[in-house]
């Protein structure tokens, strides 16, 4: 179980029942990968969680960050995101790798000297 706060509430969930039972997201989503959602729901019925997601990404945020943010396992929010990506409510932009498909070598380095400032 994992406990995830909205709107100052606490409360403890199941990662199984948030996500149906599902493990794997519909898209592969890297941690690094932003999530920005400038629209509402539009009618469509969304969990506490998903509505939470929506809230965090009125700016652009890492799936990372989202996970962190809202206090749920990572692979929950991978799930939750893919599915708002497939409901057209976010925007998701993925890393570019290099031609070979690794990281690209300058963003290592920045995060590398990101760290070493810490």
């Amino acid at each position: 179980m994992y406990d995830y706060e909205m709107d100052g509430a606490s409360s403890l969930v199941r990662p199984y029942a948030v996500t149906g039972g599902r493990t794997r997201p519909r898209y592969e989503l890297a941690l690094e990968s932003l999530v920005f959602s400038e629209r509402g729901r539009d009618g469509v019925p969304l969990t506490p969680e998903c509505q939470a997601i929506l809230g965090l990404c009125k700016v652009w945020r890492s799936v990372a960050e989202v996970s962190a943010l809202t206090r749920m396992p990572l692979g929950v929010a991978r799930v939750l995101i893919a599915d708002l990506l497939h409901e057209g409510l976010v925007q998701v932009q993925q890393p570019q790798g290099g031609p070979d498909g690794r990281p690209d070598l300058a963003l290592m380095e920045r995060v590398l000297s990101g760290l070493r400032g810490l």
